[in-house]
């Protein structure tokens, strides 16, 4: 296991002060400054001239910042992606991306829902460094966010997609939080609906009339993806930063036609009757009341959904001539779901991991997680250094020379894995990683916080506990990926110290 963390690779720069006096390298005498100076600019061009590429070898020909397009999944299991394992669903250009860039095996989201899991991602925090990780968390307004690091580099920013992590207009929205632009869902219920009647563009409310009295002509993915890309054509004098946030494949269920009559005959197939016989057929039927006749087929089309607009992506930044310096990340913000006729055991949406969405198991953390920068990453790999969301913003603020002490407030506890990002990776140094979930009592989304778990990872090691007054279990995941064998007895130091751990940050 290639077991990581990294320096930060930005450099420093002191300028040297001349004092006298200065020695000279032939005589042995003192000299002039003026001289010495005119002495060494000489020696430093006639070395330069004989030996071109000593101490550049390693840098890229282009060393312009690149172009950053984040892509978030919602709810998209490790195994939905066919580069990752035997789903029966179809994503030809995530495996694409995936077999010419890096496929990391032991990425991690930030958490295993969705609000506590960006917020996560845009600070560069774990739950040691979060006041809230459940999911009625929200950024707040001396936050900074990944999108403040860029603008600290120049870039250009845009959201295109899901928020909902700040509802305090002109405080926590996107515009507030660093970016330049935003369109799309902005609560975390908004994001509910796969046909909205109602969208946001840079804080206004805008109808969607396409999808109103019950009506399903515009896709809200289709949507998001179509904006990213007039974004992305359009002339830029400075290197940009676009999040493109899916709101798929999470619940509703719901997808063109196009993209789930390839799968309606796969699948043997349990309709989800939502709200139709007057009783809830499942406690999160009060959110997605609409029956379902195809659950099966329709998420399957979902992920190629998805899979064709991250292709519609990539075509368009070749046909501008920039993709070959843009650095595209793809991943998802918690485990898959089974929620609205969601299941994830059919498709084995988390496998070879044990749980899904709301477990800190690895099933609902243990993310698919796919780097493609052809500038940097001359061939494909794979790569199974473990690493979470929390290292995103120090990743970037490498990335775009940015150093974290220039910025004001930034807080961060993650790591730079910017070492990783190219062909010869120079290895991070180990460490542990954490997640803490406020699970609520429950209504999934009754902000009420019942149950508390942990978990952590350092190396091949993954201790969990279920519950502030629970035993924490310890796994091996090397030999035991699905965490099925506890060994705190076998190691009982190793284990006290992950107990000793969440005692510390249970509070």
């Amino acid at each position: 296991m290639n077991k990581s963390v990294a320096t930060s690779p930005v450099e420093t720069r002191a300028w040297m002060r001349i004092r006298w006096p200065w020695i000279c390298p032939l005589s042995g005498h003192p000299i002039d400054a003026k001289l010495a100076l005119g002495f060494a600019i000489t020696f430093v061009l006639a070395f330069a001239i004989v030996c071109p590429n000593i101490g550049v070898a390693d840098e890229p020909a282009n060393v312009e910042n690149p172009n950053i397009i984040f892509i978030l999944a919602d709810d998209m299991g490790f195994n939905q992606i066919g580069a990752y394992g035997d789903t029966p669903i179809k994503t030809p250009h995530l495996d694409r991306l995936a077999a010419q860039g890096i496929r990391f095996t032991n990425a991690y989201a930030g958490n295993t829902v969705c609000s506590p899991s960006r917020v996560s991602l845009f600070t560069g925090r774990d739950g040691r460094l979060m006041a809230n990780n459940s999911n009625k968390v929200q950024l707040a307004d001396i936050d900074v966010t990944m999108a403040h690091v860029l603008k600290h580099a120049g870039y250009d920013t845009a959201l295109f997609g899901k928020y909902s992590i700040g509802s305090q207009m002109g405080v926590t929205d996107p515009l507030a939080m660093g970016f330049d632009t935003w369109f799309g869902m902005y609560s975390i219920l908004e994001g509910h609906r796969q046909y909205p009647s109602i969208l946001w563009r840079d804080g206004r409310k805008l109808r969607i009339t396409e999808n109103e009295g019950g009506k399903k002509g515009a896709y809200a993915q289709e949507l998001f993806t179509q904006e990213a890309i007039d974004y992305i054509i359009q002339d830029h004098e400075n290197p940009f930063f676009v999040m493109l946030a899916f709101s798929s494949p999470h619940a509703e269920l719901a997808a063109p036609d196009e993209f789930v009559k390839p799968y309606e005959s796969q699948f043997e197939e349990t309709p989800y009757s939502g709200m139709t016989t007057g009783e809830p057929s499942d406690q999160y039927a009060w959110y997605y009341p609409e029956p379902v006749t195809r659950p099966r087929a329709t998420l399957a089309g979902m992920v190629t959904a998805l899979d064709a607009y991250v292709g519609e992506i990539v075509d368009a930044l070749q046909e501008r001539g920039i993709a070959d310096n843009t650095l595209i990340i793809f991943t998802s913000d918690n485990g898959p779901h089974d929620e609205g006729g969601g299941d994830p055991d059919f498709f084995r949406a988390a496998a070879p991991y044990k749980g899904m969405k709301r477990d800190l198991f690895d099933g609902g953390i243990h993310v698919p997680m796919i780097v493609h920068w052809p500038a940097k990453i001359k061939a494909g790999r794979v790569d199974d250094t473990p690493w979470a969301f929390a290292d995103v913003l120090p990743t970037f603020a490498d990335i775009a020379s940015v150093s974290l002490n220039s910025v004001p407030r930034v807080k961060t506890n993650g790591t730079s894995i910017y070492p990783l990002l190219c062909d010869v990776p120079a290895p991070i140094a180990e460490r542990t990683l954490y997640w803490e979930f406020g699970k609520q009592v429950g209504d999934p989304n009754s902000g009420v916080v019942g149950e508390v778990f942990q978990a952590a990872r350092r190396g091949k090691w993954k201790a969990v506990r279920y519950g502030l007054d629970q035993p924490t279990e310890l796994f091996d995941l090397q030999s035991d990926p699905g965490e099925t064998t506890d060994l705190s007895y076998q190691h009982s130091d190793l284990h006290q110290e992950f107990v000793s751990l969440f005692e510390k940050y249970q509070d």
